[in-house]
């Protein structure tokens, strides 16, 4: 079968090479999927870079996957096994995520994956879409829901409403009750509006501090940053007293500038609090959190480009380049 894999770390497109290998066979709590899309995202790229390293080289890359389950592990379907292996038979149509740092990732035509990173596709989305839901939607539930605890009466801030990330965490803060502002380009700001945000803001604009405290009524409470070493003081300005600020994204922070020597977050008693998924001990939950908005028609995926295996190079390249709404697409 074939698989984009790359044999050593740094940030070329000509690193990625799409060889011939054999099609794996799953452990005993393994389903075998036939891999109909997986997506990029700017974490695949810490992959490859060396950031999140694997445990060995050559190495297939893809968090994220979308497809039909063509062969279940020995445990899976056993009564006694643990979690969810019991639920899943060849046919079924799944998607996930967590792939590509302690195992193989979903850049290749088949994949085993643990059963513990992959749930059921609910029959309103397509496969292809479904292989950009999960490090984006997963993301945004992890910082929203679990740890800001998101509520009905809370004011909330999207940074980059028309990202991966941006996209889906608008629609789940939305779905939550919240009255949700986010940033985005002038051009973006219609769509963003369709997916929920109450008001949108060019992220561009001199006076965006007051503009958000004027849109939330005096202040947020809950911020999704991907930019923190950027907008950390904005933040600060336009939050209200003991207000929760996620963190997500590699961006280095400056240590004259960082969390670390700004005095704004203590000024309100902020809880700042940086967010890694692949930290996260059970990404079941949230998976089912997203299948759950999935099925209830509150969540969609908006697919801004598709790439063939050959060009998983040049989507890397875009994915951290290039302005665009939505999912970048990898379909093998």
């Amino acid at each position: 079968m074939r698989a984009v894999r790359f044999h050593e770390f740094g940030k070329s497109i000509d690193m990625y090479q799409v060889d011939e290998i054999d099609r794996p066979d799953p452990r005993d709590d393994e389903v075998l999927v036939d891999i109909s899309a997986s997506s990029v995202n700017p974490a695949d790229t810490y992959m490859t870079e060396g950031m999140y390293a694997p445990p060995e080289l050559p190495w297939v890359p893809g968090i994220d996957f979308a497809g039909t389950v063509v062969e279940v592990g020995d445990r899976v379907g056993d009564p006694d096994a643990a979690g969810q292996a019991a639920h899943f038979e060849v046919g079924d149509r799944v998607f996930g995520t967590g792939t590509g740092k302690h195992v193989h990732g979903g850049y290749q035509e088949y994949a085993a994956i643990p059963t513990s990173r992959v749930v059921h596709l609910p029959d309103n989305m397509d496969l292809i879409t479904a292989g950009g839901v999960g490090c984006a939607a997963v993301t945004a539930w992890l910082c929203l829901v679990d740890f800001a605890d998101l509520q009905v009466s809370d004011q909330c801030l999207i940074h980059g409403g028309s990202g991966g990330v941006g996209h889906t965490a608008v629609q789940i803060a939305d779905a939550a009750g919240a009255h949700v502002i986010a940033t985005a380009s002038p051009e973006n700001h219609d769509r963003v509006r369709e997916l929920g945000a109450d008001i949108v803001l060019d992220y561009a604009r001199d006076d965006l501090a007051e503009a958000i405290i004027e849109a939330s009524g005096g202040g947020v409470d809950v911020i999704l940053d991907h930019r923190l070493d950027e907008y950390l003081d904005l933040d600060a300005e336009v939050a209200n007293m003991e207000a929760r600020v996620m963190g997500i994204g590699e961006a280095e922070m400056d240590p004259s500038v960082g969390v670390a020597a700004s005095s704004a977050p203590r000024l309100k008693n902020l809880t700042v609090k940086f967010m890694k998924m692949f930290n996260t001990p059970d990404l079941k939950p949230p998976l089912e959190g997203i299948a759950g908005m999935i099925e209830r028609d509150e969540l969609v995926i908006d697919v801004a480009r598709e790439y063939t295996l050959e060009e998983a190079g040049q989507a890397h390249h875009d994915v951290m380049a290039d302005s665009f709404f939505g999912k970048l697409i990898i379909r093998p």
